[in-house]
């Protein structure tokens, strides 16, 4: 199941490593950064439905499609 209730430990901090990560990268390094991180990300979470479901709510977040 997929958690959609806030679970970060350090949300604060994790955003600002986020922005941090980011930082004087063009617009496309910017880009391929996010994409590397999906995938390391999905990787790690490696559960099929798990991934599904949150690009379903990714690409629809009022769940209206």
């Amino acid at each position: 199941m997929l958690t959609t209730t806030p679970n970060l430990t350090r949300p604060d901090e994790s955003y600002a490593a986020l922005i941090a990560t980011h930082e004087g990268l063009s617009e496309a390094e910017s880009h391929a950064l996010n994409a590397r991180l999906i995938l390391i990300l999905m990787n790690h979470i490696g559960d099929h439905a798990i991934l599904t479901d949150a690009m379903r709510l990714a690409r629809d977040p009022k769940g209206q499609g």
